[in-house]
């Protein structure tokens, strides 16, 4: 039997020594990057009487993901990895003016750069590597959340498609966590719903790496007015 090659390259979006497991680290609600205090305008919505059950979350969250910002942030998170594959400050730094500038609220733009930030030092202080730390330190100003998960993905060479199926069902994860407290629903009733929405997170991980900054863009228009009436509302759980 051959010996294996020592010096042989890794094969294309191969995770290293830890396999994916960093991925169910960061993506992990337990993970400190602050998002148990956002509900991306899901309280408003609450409020208003536009998600009040099991069925009518699921509704509102499949829109979230297949027409809102779970959609675009993906495609974000692709090429914001693939930036830093090719170990490419100029364009990385390109990607994350874009994040930042596609916020459609201040309420919004604030929970996807404290969560950007929080997560790229989280990951820094646990699981550096040369090309992260080398990138990462071009972005010195406000980090989007997906351009974060992004870097620390490509700088560990994490599979793209795993990346987003992981990235976009947390999405779905903190969604609902949300809805729980909010008292719409219950434990069991949300996890059907995180069940529910996996599927849909499946086939945008498949479709999103064909698509470029031409597809961006959402139709939740209720949702993001959402965040504007939700920066006046009288009782409030959530920064967003």
């Amino acid at each position: 039997m051959a010996e294996p090659d020592a010096e042989a390259a890794p094969l294309p979006n191969a995770a290293g020594a830890a396999g994916l497991l960093p991925l169910f680290a960061w993506l992990s609600p337990a993970f400190p990057v602050g998002a148990y205090a956002y509900s991306h305008a899901l309280e408003w919505a609450v409020e208003a009487g536009d998600v009040r059950d099991e069925a009518s979350l699921a509704a509102w969250l499949d829109d979230l993901m297949q027409l809102g910002f779970a959609r675009s942030d993906a495609i974000l998170l692709a090429h914001a990895l693939r930036a830093a594959e090719a170990n490419d400050a100029a364009r990385l730094l390109e990607i994350n003016a874009l994040a930042v500038a596609l916020a459609p609220s201040a309420e919004l733009r604030l929970e996807t750069c404290q969560q950007g930030r929080s997560f790229l030092s989280a990951v820094r202080a646990a699981w550096p590597a040369p090309r992260l730390e080398a990138l990462a330190g071009a972005l010195t100003g406000e980090v989007a959340y997906p351009v974060a998960v992004g870097l620390a993905a490509g700088g560990h060479r994490m599979p793209l498609v795993a990346t987003l199926e992981a990235f976009l069902l947390a999405v779905a994860q903190n969604l609902v966590s949300a809805a729980v407290r909010l008292a719409p629903i219950g434990q069991t009733a949300g996890t059907r719903v995180v069940a529910s929405l996996a599927p849909r997170a499946l086939a945008l991980a498949q479709e999103v790496p064909l698509l470029s900054f031409d597809d961006l863009g959402s139709a939740t228009f209720r949702a993001d007015l959402g965040s504007f009436r939700h920066e006046t509302q009288y009782t409030r759980l959530f920064r967003s």
